[in-house]
C-alpha cells in the first residue's frame, strides 16, 4: 500500500480501514513482538492490546499523540517504542506497565514527564532525545534501576543533584543541550562508564581522573580551552583527545599566545 493511501486511511477510524493499516491482528506473534512502525497511525487499534503475552511493541514513526487505556492489559510488555510520533505528554497508561524496562520516546514534543513515571521500577533504558525539555525531568531521579539515559538535543542547562541517587546509571547522553559548565553532579557518580556532553557550551572541563568506572567521555564541539583529564585507558572524543596532559597544556598555552598577539597589535 502506498504512503499516500495510508495517509488517507489513517483519518478513517472504521475497522476495515484499520485492518488495511495494521493487518489482521488475530493471533499472538510467535516471538511475542508486534511491529506497527511507519503505518501512519493516528490511534493504536485496541485489537493490539489483547495479546497479554506481548513482550515488545514497536509504534515508531507514526502520528500518535495518545494511547488507549486498554494498553495496560499488556502487563508483560518489556519494550515500548514510541519515538518519532506527536506526543506532547506521556500517556498515563504507559506508567501502568509493570515489567517495562526499555522505553523509547525520542523525537516527540515532550517538555515534561508525569510523576507516575516513577512507578516503572524495572525501567533501565530511557530515550528522550530530540524533544522540548528546557528543564531536566526530576522524576527520572526516581527510577532506581535506570542504566542508560539519553537526553540529547533538548534545551537543558543543568542537572539536579538528585541524579546522584541513580547508582545503577552507567551511561548518560547529553549532546546538543545548553550546558555552560560540566555538570557538578556527574563528578560524584563514580560508576558512570559513558558521559556524552558533545555540542554544548562548556568552556572548561574539570578532571575526571577520579571516576573509576569511566570508559568513554565525548566532549567535542564545545568552546572549551582544555580537555578533561582522565585515568589511563579511558577514551576521549574531542579536541586534544590524543594529546598527553603535558602536550595539552603546551597546546593551550600556544592558543592563548595566538589570542593575545592580535590584541597587542590592535593596541599599538
Amino acid at each position: 500500500m502506498g504512503n499516500a493511501m495510508r495517509g488517507v486511511l489513517a483519518f478513517i477510524p472504521s475497522e476495515r480501514c484499520q485492518r488495511f493499516l495494521v493487518g489482521d491482528l488475530k493471533e499472538m506473534p510467535l516471538d511475542r513482538t508486534l511491529d506497527l512502525s511507519s503505518r501512519q497511525l493516528r490511534q493504536l487499534p485496541v485489537a493490539a492490546c489483547v495479546f497479554d503475552e506481548l513482550v515488545k511493541l514497536y509504534l515508531s514513526d507514526n502520528n500518535l499523540s495518545s494511547l488507549p487505556n486498554e494498553l495496560r492489559q499488556l502487563r508483560k510488555l518489556q519494550l515500548l517504542a514510541l519515538d518519532f510520533n506527536c506526543f506532547e505528554e506521556l500517556p498515563a497508561v504507559v506508567c501502568r506497565l509493570p515489567q517495562l524496562s526499555i522505553l523509547y520516546l525520542g523525537n516527540n514534543r515532550l517538555y515534561h514527564l508525569p510523576n507516575e513515571l516513577q512507578e516503572l521500577k524495572e525501567l533501565n533504558t530511557l530515550w528522550l532525545e530530540t524533544n522540548c525539555f528546557t528543564v531536566f525531568p526530576n522524576v527520572v531521579c526516581e527510577l532506581p534501576n535506570l542504566k542508560t539515559l539519553h537526553l540529547g538535543y533538548n534545551q537543558i542547562r543543568c542537572l539536579p543533584y538528585e541524579l546522584n541517587s541513580l547508582e545503577e546509571l552507567r551511561s548518560i547522553w547529553l549532546a546538543g543541550n545548553e550546558l555552560t559548565e560540566f555538570p557538578p553532579v556527574l563528578l560524584e557518580m563514580h560508576f558512570l562508564a559513558v558521559i556524552d556532553v558533545d555540542r554544548n557550551k562548556i568552556h572548561s572541563f574539570p578532571t575526571l581522573a577520579h571516576l573509576q568506572g569511566l570508559k568513554l567521555v565525548i566532549y567535542d564541539h564545545n568552546p572549551c580551552v582544555n580537555a578533561p583529564m582522565v585515568a589511563e585507558g579511558v577514551r576521549r572524543v574531542g579536541r586534544w583527545a590524543d594529546c598527553s596532559d603535558d602536550e595539552q597544556e603546551d597546546e593551550v598555552s600556544k592558543a592563548k599566545v595566538i589570542e593575545i598577539e592580535p590584541e597587542m597589535e590592535l593596541n599599538i
